[in-house]
């Protein structure tokens, strides 16, 4: 059952009850009394007999511009159209055309006055249908924005409902500290009864009082357990909206089978309007139903907050009738405790005063005491002051000593940093300038369960740490290097090797490190590492972090270094900076309008240092600042993914700094390189699989790889012609490979059985590379000049 009105809250459970059948026909009335109402305000159409068309026949013959306007008042039934359907022509005089003609004339205009009434007649039922669908849809939009309204008033009930529990259990509060202060005042007022038998009168009325606060509170929880239902009522309501909703849906279903049923019938056409206009009234009808809800509902609303803002008047009261308690209690308390807080005091006065006594003659007899051992002291003091001045004397006799010492201490130390450099060189220089250390990977989970290492490192005296050995097809294949590391090795054992080459580039000279090997032989693991782990960090973050903690370190001894970095890489016979400002991946040798932009041409001083023109330096400071800008160059190095490896480099990588320092002391000023270069892996194109771009990056790859060994041949060979301008990467490490640099190539080697082949080519060209000789290395060192 659904409430008589369903678009109000119910307010009592003694609300009338109707159907929701009762609903929809007033609905349909008030449609169509509004349709009624609109065709009198608009001059809707009079319907005009049918006979009258045949009256006035001869008139539309002679004005055949009136047919619009009869068309307009003129109405067909289901009769007129059967009889003009069916009327023949009148018998007269068979060779009579002219009346013929004239009578076939006269059929013809009422014919088309009835098509053009039917067309007319269909256009206003679309008109009216959709007019209708529009009135549905906005009835059924006030029907959800009333439902949402109601949604809203919900809340904001349930939350004034939770405020008024919130209340009144602030107020059951206060009653239980009312009545433990009752009893506080009940005991008091038993202990103090002889004292105060005149306020008896006073402590019942105040009993009565609280009696009335205790009825208070029992109102305020019938008021709460009435909104509980009042709220319970809401969500029925809330229910019988949405049945309405649906019965309203329901509705408009049937609507559409009327609207068909009278497509299809003319003759039910005038019914059904009337069926539309009265629906229309009745929605007209129940929105002024629904507003005026809507006032009531504002109504109550207002009701409601009276009825809050009595309650929170009886709130205030009782809080001012507790306060008043309150204060009583705190009277009664002043009242009796006074004469105990008076007694008190003087007892604790007489106390004090005997303490202070007993305290004041210890404090006597010890300050007597340390009158005498003063006396003492300054006796001892008296005897030890010449002592004291003796033993001043002979210490700043000592710091003089010692300060001359530190002085010639510091002169031995910077002797012998120089000793220690030019030792140092001397040693490298005698292991040979272009070294070689080779690294064998671990067998990885790509390599294949059960594959056995195709690698093993002779046990010899000799050969110890600086040999290996590689089987293929049985045989087997042994190479020496400068130092072999196993593929147990780490990173921290690899780089403590080096460490000592990377110290030269703060001496003053030029280093060069690069890694060789095929793709997947862990070439740019060794160079690069994972620099987010310190475990696992690269030759490159390690060896910078040395070169920055070493220069610090030097700053007591007057050195001062200014360091710069530039990263390039080269791809397909192209270098690309890594440090532009540029998007990665775009052609720097080109503006966006295509004309020629930077030309990254390299060249050779006479000094043989190494230039690359346009190339982008940044002046670095700390190890932070390298860590961006080789985190920047990752991002934007080339890689892809082959069936060798699934992150294969497809370029060189270049890594270069440059070290300038002086020493304010000596006035000696130093110029060091470090390069460290990746190189791109060799493949052989039936392993990689590369099509496309990876095709011509493998291609380029091999034919620079193939220049380098073709410089190492030259240079092996001692001939009087290297190539080094075959290729843009052997021309790049010129000096590094013929002239005054300190050399080390790391050979990387993949110990798998399917590496076979590639490995044992990289072996033999780095044994070629360690068989050359080139120029002694140079320190580049200058005398610091003072300008004024």
């Amino acid at each position: 059952m659904a409430s008589r009105n369903q678009n109000r809250p119910p307010r009592s459970p003694s609300h009338k009850k109707v159907g929701s059948e009762e609903l929809f026909s007033d609905k349909r009335r008030r449609i169509g009394a509004d349709k009624m109402e609109r065709q009198g305000a608009t001059g809707g159409r009079i319907r005009t007999p049918f006979s009258s068309v045949n009256n006035r026949t001869d008139a539309a013959s002679e004005a055949g511009s009136a047919e619009p306007s009869e068309c307009d008042t003129v109405e067909f039934t289901k009769e007129d159209v059967a009889a003009l359907l069916n009327e023949k022509m009148k018998k007269g005089n068979p060779y009579d055309n002219k009346k013929k003609m004239e009578q076939m004339t006269d059929l013809i205009k009422r014919l088309k006055l009835c098509v053009r009434w039917f067309k007319k007649i269909e256009e206003g039922d679309a008109q009216e249908k959709q007019r209708l669908g529009s009135e549905l849809e906005a009835a059924q939009k006030k029907c959800n924005d009333i439902e949402i309204e109601l949604k809203n008033m919900m809340e904001e009930l349930n939350k004034r409902i939770s405020d008024l529990e919130e209340r009144i259990a602030k107020e059951e509060s206060d009653k239980l500290e009312a009545d433990n202060r009752y009893r506080e005042e009940k005991e008091a007022r038993n202990a103090a009864e002889k004292v105060c038998k005149e306020k008896s009168a006073e402590l019942e009325r105040i009993q009565g009082e609280k009696s009335a606060a205790e009825r208070k509170a029992n109102s305020n929880e019938d008021l709460y357990k009435r909104s509980q239902e009042y709220n319970m009522s809401l969500q029925q309501y809330n229910s019988r909206l949405q049945s309405d909703l649906e019965v309203a849906k329901e509705a408009q279903r049937k609507l559409e089978t009327e609207k068909a049923t009278a497509v299809e019938s003319l003759s039910l056409a005038r019914g059904h309007n009337k069926i539309l206009q009265n629906e229309l009234a009745t929605l007209k009808a129940s929105q002024s139903e629904a507003l005026n809800e809507k006032e009531k509902l504002a109504n109550e609303l207002k009701c409601l907050r009276e009825e809050l803002k009595q309650i929170r008047d009886d709130r205030d009261c009782q809080q001012k009738q507790v306060k008043n308690l309150t204060a009583e209690v705190a009277k009664y308390k002043e009242f009796t405790g006074e004469s105990c807080k008076q007694l008190d005091s003087l007892i604790d006065k007489t106390n004090a005063l005997e303490d202070t006594c007993s305290s004041q003659r210890e404090r006597i007899f010890t300050l007597e005491q340390h009158l005498a051992t003063e006396r003492e002291k300054l006796k001892m003091a008296d005897m030890s002051v010449s002592e004291t001045r003796t033993v001043f004397e002979d210490q700043k006799r000592i710091i003089r000593e010692l300060q001359d010492k530190l002085a010639d201490k510091e002169s031995q130390i910077v002797e012998g940093e120089k000793l220690r450099k030019k030792l140092h060189n001397t040693i490298l220089e005698l292991k040979g300038n272009i070294r070689v250390f080779c690294r064998v990977r671990p067998l990885l989970p790509d390599d294949g369960t059960g594959t056995d290492m195709v690698v093993s490192y002779p046990t010899s005296t000799e050969s110890l740490g600086r040999g290996i050995e590689l089987v293929q097809n049985g045989q087997k294949y042994p190479f020496t290097f400068d130092k072999v590391f196993n593929h147990d090795a780490s990173q921290n054992d690899v780089f403590l090797e080096i460490s000592q080459l990377v110290q030269s580039a703060l001496d003053g000279y030029k280093v060069c490190i690069f890694a060789y090997g095929q793709t997947g032989s862990g070439k740019t693991y060794t160079m690069m590492g994972r620099p987010d782990a310190p475990d696992l960090k690269g030759l490159i973050p390690r060896s910078l972090e040395q070169i920055f903690q070493t220069s610090q370190s030097l700053k007591d001894q007057g050195w001062k270094y200014k360091m710069q970095a530039s990263i390039l890489e080269i791809y397909n016979e192209t270098i690309r900076d890594l440090l532009s400002n540029r998007p990665c991946g775009i052609d720097q040798t080109r503006t966006d309008n295509g004309v020629p932009g930077k030309q990254y041409n390299i060249k050779h001083d006479a000094n043989g240092n190494t230039h690359v023109s346009d190339l982008t330096i940044v002046d670095v400071c700390s190890v932070n600042e390298i860590s961006s800008l080789l985190k920047q160059a990752a991002q934007c190095r080339s890689v892809g993914r082959t069936q060798m490896n699934e992150h294969s480099s497809r370029s060189h990588f270049v890594f270069t700094l440059r070290i300038c320092g002086i020493n304010e002391n000596t006035e000696q000023q130093v110029q060091g390189v470090l390069n460290l270069i990746d190189l791109a892996g060799s493949e052989r194109l039936s392993r990689s699989g590369a099509t496309g771009d990876r095709l011509k990056e493998t291609q380029a790859i091999n034919k620079s790889l193939s220049s380098l060994s073709d410089v190492i041949f030259a240079l092996a060979k001692k001939e009087e012609h290297v190539p080094f301008r075959n290729s843009k990467l052997t021309y790049l490490l010129q000096p590094c490979l013929a002239g005054d640099s300190k050399t080390l190539m790391f050979v990387n080697i993949a110990p798998d059985q399917s590496s076979t082949s590639e490995s044992l080519c990289s072996l033999r060209f780095a044994a070629r590379v360690n068989a050359c000789e080139i120029g002694i290395p140079r320190r580049q060192t200058q005398t610091a000049t003072h300008h004024p």
